[in-house]
C-alpha cells in the first residue's frame, strides 16, 4: 500500500455525519440524560475518592487526629453504594441507547429496502447490504453509546481532578497540566499508525474471510478441478500477509502503551522529586504529595479513552457513511405525491381508493434500457387484452424479461407508456399494482419457515382451508400428506429440503392464492422435471382462464395453446400469432420449434435405449 493510499484510508471525522447519528440518540432523551448525568456523577466521585484518601493520610496518619473517623467510614460506605448505583445506571443506560441505536438503524435501513426497486438490488451486492445490516450498525451502536460515556468521562474526570490539583498547590498542579499535551502528542504520534497497520491486518481478514466463503461454496468445483493444493497455497498467502500485518499492529500498540507510561511516569518522578522538597520544607503534606502522585497516574487511563474514542470515530466513519447512505437512498422509481395521497404509499395503503383491474396491458411507444449505449426495447408496442394468455419467446437478450419486469413496473420506461386498463400504470400506485399481480420465477425463492407458511405468503390472510385448496389445484397436495408433519413440515433455508420441481409447485400455489388479475410465469417450468411440468400445465389451464397472462417460455411445448406467441429478437417484435399461425408461416418461431422438438425426441429416444 502506498503513501497516499494509506493516507486515504485515514479519513477525517466528519462531524455531519455523526450529528445525525446523533439525532438518533436524542429520540430517547431521557436515556440520553440519565446516562449523562451518571458518568458525570461517577467522574466527580473519582475525583473525591483521591481527596478522601488525602485526607486520611493528613489528619489520621500525619496529624493523628481522629475526631471524623467514624464520619470517613460513613463516607466510604456512601462512596461505595454511590459507585454501584452510578455504575449499574450508566451500563443500564447505555445498553439501552446501543440497543436503541442498533434497532433503529436496522428499521429504518430494512425500510429503505422494502421500497427499493429491483434495479437497486441487480447493482448492489448482497453481502454489502448484509454487511450495513449488521457489523457496520452494530459497530456503529456501540461507538455513539459507549464511546460517548467514556469521553464524557474522561474529559469531566480530568476538569474535576485538575481544579482539585489547583485548590491544593498551583505550582503541582501546573506540573500536571503541562504533562497531559505531553501524553496526548505521544497519543498522535502512534495512534495514526497504529490505526493504518490494524486497517491492514482487517483487510486481509476481509480477504481470509473472502477465501473462506469461496471454498465453502466452491468446494464441489474444487474437488472436480483437483485444485485443492492451489486453493491451500492462496488461502496461505493471504493468511501470511494478515499475520505479518497483526504482528507489526501489536507490536505498534505495544510500544505506543509503553512510551505513554512512560512519559506518564516520567511526570510522576518529577511530581514525586518537587513535592518531596515540598513535603520536606513543610509547605505541603505528605497526603497531598499522594494526591498529586495519584492524579497524575490517573490521567493515564481519560488519555487512553479519549485516543481511542478518536480511532473507532476515525475506523467508523466508512461505515457511518454506509449505513447512512443505505438508509437516505432514494427509490428510482417512486409515485408521484397527488398518486401517494390518494392510493397511500407501501406502509399506509388507502384500499379503499384502489379501482378494480381487468388486466388490459398496452406498451405505447416504450423505450427501455439498463446502460445508455445498450438499448433494450426501442420505441416498442404492444396490445394485449383481458383474459389473454401471452407468450414470449426469444433468444436470451431478446428481450422477454425486460417486458415482464417493466409490466410489474420493477423498472419503468424511459420513453413511452405502460398502460392498464387504458390508463398510464405511473398514475396508481406501485403497491396497487403488485397486490393485482403474481409472479412466479424460475428459480423460486421460498423462507425458511413451514410448508404451509410459504404458500400463504401469497396471501397473509389466508386460512389454512385456502391454502390448502390452492395446494390442490395444483396437484401439490398429494406430496404434502405424505410428508410426516404434512402442511407443518420445515423447508429448510431457501427451500433446500426440496426438489426444485417441489419448490416450484409451492411458488405456483402461493401464486394461485394471491388470485391475481395479472399472471406473470417467468420459465417458471424450464428448471422441473416432466412430472412436476404435467401438474402445473394441468393446473394452470383453468388459473389462466379470465386472467391476463404474461410467459416468458423456454420450452416451447408449455405455450402451444396461449391466445398470442409474440417472437422478439433485439427487443423486436418478429413475429406474432397463435402457435398454429406461426407454424404456418415457417419462419423463425417454426425454427425455433423443430428444432427443440428435435432435441426432445432425440433425448427421449437416448433415454428408452439406454433403459434398454
Amino acid at each position: 500500500m502506498h503513501d497516499q493510499d494509506q493516507e486515504d484510508v485515514l479519513k477525517k471525522i466528519k462531524l455531519p455525519i455523526w450529528g445525525k447519528l446523533l439525532k438518533i440518540i436524542l429520540r430517547d432523551k431521557a436515556s440520553f440524560i440519565i446516562m449523562i448525568s451518571c458518568a458525570v456523577f461517577l467522574a466527580l466521585l473519582d475525583a473525591l475518592t483521591v481527596v478522601l484518601t488525602q485526607y486520611a493520610l493528613d489528619e489520621f496518619i500525619t496529624n493523628g487526629n481522629y475526631q471524623f473517623f467514624d464520619l470517613y467510614g460513613i463516607i466510604n460506605i456512601a462512596l461505595a453504594i454511590g459507585f454501584g448505583l452510578g455504575v449499574w445506571g450508566f451500563i443500564y443506560q447505555g445498553g439501552k441507547i446501543e440497543a436503541r441505536v442498533n434497532y433503529t438503524l436496522r428499521k429504518e435501513a430494512f425500510r429503505t429496502l422494502q421500497r427499493l426497486p429491483f434495479s437497486y438490488y441487480d447493482q448492489t451486492p448482497q453481502g454489502w447490504i448484509m454487511a450495513r445490516m449488521t457489523s457496520d450498525a452494530r459497530r456503529l451502536s456501540n461507538i455513539i453509546s459507549w464511546g460517548l460515556v467514556d469521553l464524557i468521562w474522561s474529559v469531566l474526570l480530568m476538569i474535576f481532578t485538575l481544579t482539585i490539583l489547583y485548590i491544593y498547590h498551583f505550582y503541582l498542579a501546573l506540573i500536571v497540566t503541562i504533562a497531559l499535551p505531553t501524553m496526548f502528542l505521544v497519543t498522535l504520534l502512534f495512534r495514526k499508525k497504529v490505526l493504518l497497520r490494524h486497517r491492514q491486518a482487517r483487510h486481509f481478514n476481509s480477504e481470509l474471510t473472502a477465501k473462506y466463503s469461496e471454498s465453502f461454496h466452491g468446494a464441489k468445483t474444487s474437488k472436480s478441478l483437483v485444485i485443492e493444493k492451489d486453493n491451500l497455497y492462496d488461502f496461505s498467502q493471504v493468511a501470511g500477509k494478515m499475520y505479518k500485518a497483526s504482528v507489526k499492529a501489536n507490536g505498534l500498540s505495544a510500544m505506543y502503551t509503553s512510551v505513554l507510561l512512560m512519559a506518564c511516569y516520567l511526570f510522576v518522578a518529577i511530581i514525586m522529586y518537587t513535592g518531596t522538597i515540598f513535603t520536606v520544607n513543610e509547605m505541603i503534606l505528605i497526603g497531598t504529595l499522594y494526591l498529586f502522585i495519584r492524579s497524575t497516574v490517573s490521567f493515564f487511563d481519560p488519555v487512553i479513552n479519549l485516543s481511542n474514542f478518536v480511532s473507532q470515530l476515525q475506523q467508523a466513519q466508512a461505515s457511518a457513511e454506509r449505513i447512512l447512505d443505505l438508509i437516505n437512498t432514494e427509490s428510482k422509481i417512486q409515485d408521484r405525491p397527488d398518486v401517494v395521497s390518494k392510493y397511500g404509499d407501501w406502509f399506509h395503503k388507502k384500499k379503499e381508493n384502489w379501482e378494480e383491474l381487468k388486466g388490459d396491458i398496452e406498451f405505447k411507444n416504450v423505450t427501455f434500457y439498463y446502460n445508455q449505449n445498450e438499448i433494450i426495447l426501442d420505441q416498442f408496442n404492444l396490445k394485449i387484452k383481458a383474459g389473454m394468455s401471452v407468450a414470449l419467446v426469444g433468444h436470451t437478450g431478446s428481450g422477454k424479461t425486460t417486458i415482464v419486469n417493466l409490466t410489474s413496473r420493477f423498472y419503468e420506461p424511459v420513453e413511452g407508456e405502460i398502460l392498464l386498463d387504458g390508463i398510464d400504470y405511473r398514475e396508481r400506485s406501485i403497491s396497487w399494482l403488485h397486490e393485482k399481480l403474481g409472479y412466479v420465477l424460475q428459480s423460486p425463492h421460498l423462507f425458511s419457515t413451514t410448508i404451509m407458511e410459504n404458500i400463504r405468503y401469497g396471501r397473509l390472510d389466508a386460512t389454512d382451508e385456502e391454502v390448502i385448496a390452492a395446494s390442490k389445484s395444483i396437484g401439490l397436495h398429494p406430496f404434502v400428506e405424505k410428508l410426516e408433519k404434512q402442511y407443518d413440515t420445515n423447508v429448510g433455508e431457501g427451500g433446500n429440503l426440496l426438489s426444485m420441481g417441489q419448490k416450484q409447485l409451492i411458488s405456483f400455489a402461493r401464486a394461485i392464492l394471491a388470485n391475481p388479475r395479472i399472471l406473470i410465469l417467468d420459465e417458471a417450468t424450464s428448471s422441473i422435471d416432466s412430472e412436476a411440468e404435467h401438474l402445473i400445465q394441468d393446473a394452470t389451464k383453468s388459473l389462466l382462464n379470465g386472467r391476463t397472462s404474461l410467459i416468458v417460455a423456454h420450452r416451447l411445448s408449455t405455450i402451444v395453446e396461449s391466445d398470442l406467441i409474440v417472437m422478439l429478437d433485439t427487443g423486436k417484435i418478429t413475429e406474432m400469432g397463435t402457435h398454429e399461425e406461426l407454424l404456418e408461416k415457417r419462419g423463425a418461431y417454426f425454427e425455433l420449434y423443430k428444432n427443440q422438438f428435435m432435441a426432445e425426441k432425440s433425448k427421449s429416444y437416448d433415454q428408452l435405449v439406454s433403459e434398454l
